[in-house]
């Protein structure tokens, strides 16, 4: 079938094509988010991939599958653009009426946004036996953060390899070098990894009884302004960034005093639940005090590790559209004006 298909696709016909490579776009584009760290540019670059292999599928010779050869665009397509990027800027605290405690860091990879789990492929079909990392862990931030340290072309290997599953022999193909380039290349993609030392395997099973109740009492806590039974919900080396944003705040006390400076007794915040690189995630929603309007404040990402919070990522409002949130919600209907 689709030899068939093949040949009409080569013949001109669109339908053909699509019935070929539309099953695949889920997943290239997961695979090219994981090695731009951008939706936007992932997205972007799946579309060229689409149009390199419709214009080139007479190339396309059948040695490998048809979906080893999507990859195989995706991939370099992704390379060529980290290569020509341009360096992102990072932008500045702007809420004028809060002042936020100094920070006692600032974030490697301010650009990294985050992934709607509605937009994931749950078939993206059998990985490899070289397959190292889970899914969901090679979903979540920190995971995610972690690969955008590396270096493009070990970045590219590691994933291939380990999240895909690749053969190395395979990688080569793909990559247009040899078994060693590919092999050395992992070992430094690995020794990058354990140096960065991201918290991924940590999260808790998405759904669970467990992953719910934590939920609950962070959205009470959160909502209700209770900074202590916020911050006991944190393990002792919790994290809080907020890309866009380089700041970062490491650790339960330097956590509680960021919370003490941003939640004031005047700032009332709804949260909407959603998930974001197979976590849980809440889009934030300020409320107005004389109109019981809700305005979009951001989208909160929380990295779990059994039944606490490790890690909160906080993303500005601008994302919250990929996730189904609007920008604004009506007055609850037991607002009262104050």
């Amino acid at each position: 079938m689709d030899a068939e298909l093949i040949n009409r696709a080569r013949g001109g016909d669109d339908r053909a094509f699509a019935e070929l490579t539309e099953p695949y776009r889920r997943e290239l584009q997961v695979h090219c988010y994981r090695l731009l760290g951008s939706l936007q540019d992932a997205e972007d670059a799946v579309q060229d991939v689409f149009l390199s292999a419709w214009q080139g599928l007479a190339t396309f010779q059948g040695r490998a599958s048809l979906r080893t050869w999507l990859y195989r665009i995706a991939t370099n397509r992704c390379l060529n653009a980290l290569r020509s990027a341009k360096r992102r800027p990072v932008k500045d605290w702007t809420t004028i009426d809060i002042e936020p405690p100094e920070p006692n860091g600032f974030i490697e990879v301010p650009w990294l946004e985050p992934y709607p789990d509605a937009l994931l492929d749950v078939d993206a079909g059998p990985l490899g036996p070289e397959a190292r990392y889970e899914q969901t862990e090679a979903m979540s931030l920190a995971f995610l953060t972690a690969l955008q340290k590396l270096p493009p072309r070990p970045r590219a290997v590691l994933i291939l390899r380990e999240v895909l599953g690749y053969r190395a022999a395979e990688v080569a193909e793909i990559l247009d070098s040899t078994v060693e380039s590919v092999n050395s290349a992992l070992k430094r993609a690995r020794a990058g990894l354990d140096h960065t030392s991201p918290s991924a395997g940590a999260l808790t099973e998405p759904g669970s009884a467990q992953e719910h109740a934590l939920a609950a009492k962070f959205v009470r806590a959160y909502q209700t302004g209770d900074v202590e039974a916020l911050v006991a919900l944190l393990t002792a080396d919790v994290t809080i960034s907020m890309p866009p944003l380089a700041l970062e705040y490491r650790g339960r006390a330097t956590v509680a005093r960021f919370f003490r400076a941003v939640m004031r007794a005047d700032l009332h915040f709804d949260l909407v639940s959603t998930r974001a690189n197979g976590q849980l995630a809440f889009g934030t929603y300020h409320r107005h005090n004389d109109t019981g309007m809700r305005h979009a404040a951001g989208l909160l990402v929380l990295g779990v590790h059994g039944d606490e919070i490790n890690s909160i990522t906080r993303f500005d409002s601008s994302v919250l559209s990929r996730f189904g949130l609007p920008m604004t919600l009506p007055a609850p209907r037991t607002w009262r004006s104050t």
